[in-house]
């Protein structure tokens, strides 16, 4: 670590000369402490972003074209029938894992822990975390071999995170195979002056750098070369908000894999102009995501002749990336932008007075993995039925959207579905849940249910 007077330097020749005064004058114990955040942070690549007033890229979304796309109603029996043996041969071969980005906390929930945590089993009352776990582990007994699982945590949610799924043993996951890592953080700064804010008289305002973070934590937390090691090709990543997830799922390994792609995406078609999913388009021959707050009413609302949406394919963040892909972007200085989020940052001043905002005062920074798309040769994306795949839980039960009880009703559907495809008569309200140890499709339950019938009267068909 650098010096005190070496520090004080630094900060000054980085224009940050409220911090270095600051540094130079308060209590040791306190230099020490924010001597070591600050050690921890690149100074100049922050006097640069700093000193950037230039806005984004401008996009002309009139230019905007619909993406090449693998399409539900246009997929081919017997095409999807060659991708998921490709997939399946991949699984086989060991030489897939999963990526689960899960460094959110669950505050919009009401919910004061990691996401992950929340329970949204409709009957067993199942964390995210088992869920997908169970999926993973349910996938490796399926084609007998292991899949190994990246969770990528935050500062908030790392400590918690670990605790828990060590004290639950990983849901049946070896410990080996379970690599959890956390994302970086970057300062943030004034607004008007550009200044680093402090959260307490010897803390940095730090905020996570967004889930494009992956990259550099990946490389820096040497999962990258543990991937390496255990010969993988391909990651599955997904968020943990999204209990239809189908992790690891063959088919759209196959899809990507066939393709020759060096990353994927999943989307569903939006129905309406003002949901809230970002959508997936072309711009210039480049596909690339496009947030909702950003696309412009007029081009949201725009229709094709069948009356449908013509910028239709919404992101559900569910990706296919190959392991050299990422391996080329981690060595390349800059792969993934910084974009400013202008927010309300409550601080503490030099002289120890706490400010809470009313309007927002500070700039954050982060990365998207989405900017990774236009970098990507032969990018692909894949339409999914939503009913299927995917359930964000975002918002508290009482929203129009995303919510806990919308996530569970649409587990119960799914496992409705998969009971009738079996034979079995269900009522339209029944309630419903089928764990993945015991099933991850309708086919495998047929299986089951022949090995055991009474299981098909069961609210929870759980191993």
């Amino acid at each position: 670590m650098p010096s005190l007077q070496d520090l004080v330097k630094q900060l000054n020749e980085a224009g940050q000369t409220e911090m270095a005064q600051y540094l130079a004058v308060c209590d040791d114990a306190i230099a020490e402490k924010l001597g070591e955040q600050l050690a921890a942070v690149d100074l100049a690549e922050l006097s640069e972003l700093a000193g950037s007033d230039q806005e984004e890229a401008h996009r002309d979304y009139t230019k905007l074209v619909p993406p090449k796309a693998v399409r539900l109603k246009e997929q081919d029996a017997a095409k999807l029938g060659e991708a998921r043996k490709v997939g399946e041969k991949l699984l086989a071969e060991g030489k897939v894992a999963a990526l689960l980005v899960a460094g959110g906390q669950g505050s919009r929930l009401g919910f004061e822990h990691p996401k992950g945590m929340f329970p949204i089993g409709p009957v067993s009352g199942k964390t995210l975390f088992q869920i997908h776990l169970e999926k993973i582990v349910a996938r490796s007994r399926r084609y007998g071999k292991t899949i190994p699982l990246y969770l990528m945590t935050s500062p908030a949610t790392h400590a918690e995170t670990i605790e828990f799924l060590e004290k639950h043993d990983r849901f049946g996951m070896a410990e080996q195979d379970l690599h959890i890592f956390c994302q970086g953080t970057m300062p943030a700064i004034d607004l008007e002056t550009k200044q680093l804010l402090l959260a307490e008289p010897d803390q940095l305002a730090l905020s996570p750098d967004g889930h494009g973070g992956m990259l550099a934590a990946l490389k820096k937390s040497g999962c990258l070369d543990d991937m390496t090691k255990r010969g993988i090709e391909q990651i599955y990543y997904f968020q943990v908000d999204n209990p239809l997830a189908d992790v690891c799922e063959p088919e759209f390994i196959g899809l990507h894999h066939l393709a020759n792609s060096e990353m994927s995406t999943q989307v569903v078609a939006k129905k309406l102009p003002e949901e809230k999913l970002g959508i997936l388009a072309e711009l210039d021959g480049q596909l690339q995501l496009v947030e909702y707050s950003e696309l412009p009413a007029e081009q949201a609302a725009e229709t094709i002749e069948d009356g449908t949406l013509k910028h239709w394919a919404g992101n559900i963040a569910v990706h296919g990336v190959k392991v050299s892909f990422l391996q080329r972007m981690a060595s390349e200085a800059g792969s993934l932008p910084w974009h400013k989020a202008i927010k309300k940052i409550p601080f503490v001043s030099p002289a120890g007075e706490t400010v809470s905002p009313d309007s927002p005062n500070g700039i954050k920074f982060e990365r998207f993995i989405f900017d990774l798309l236009p970098k990507a040769q032969n990018p692909m994306v894949v339409e999914v039925d939503p009913a299927l795949r995917f359930a964000p839980v975002k918002n508290a039960d009482g929203a129009p959207s995303d919510t806990p009880q919308s996530a569970m009703d649409a587990m119960c559907a799914m496992h409705r579905a998969w009971l009738s495809e079996c034979g079995v008569a269900c009522d339209a309200n029944r309630k419903v849940e089928i764990g993945p140890l015991v099933a991850l499709d309708s086919g495998e339950l047929k299986t089951k249910l022949e090995e055991n019938p009474k299981l098909a009267e069961a609210e929870l068909i759980d191993a």
